[in-house]
């Protein structure tokens, strides 16, 4: 009983950061074009290499 006056808190906070990093990668543009970066994964462009 008493590791739960532990536990829980730690919990909480893990929940909050998780929640907290979701937050800024939705909003800070992290999925805006998913679209494009699937593409360029099967694109054959070796044009970048020297």
């Amino acid at each position: 009983m008493e590791s739960l006056f532990l536990l829980l808190p730690i919990s909480f906070l893990f929940v909050i950061g998780i929640g907290v990093a979701l937050y800024w990668a939705v909003f800070s543009g992290q999925f805006d074009d998913t679209e494009e970066n699937g593409k360029s994964i099967l694109e054959d462009n070796d044009s970048n290499h020297t």
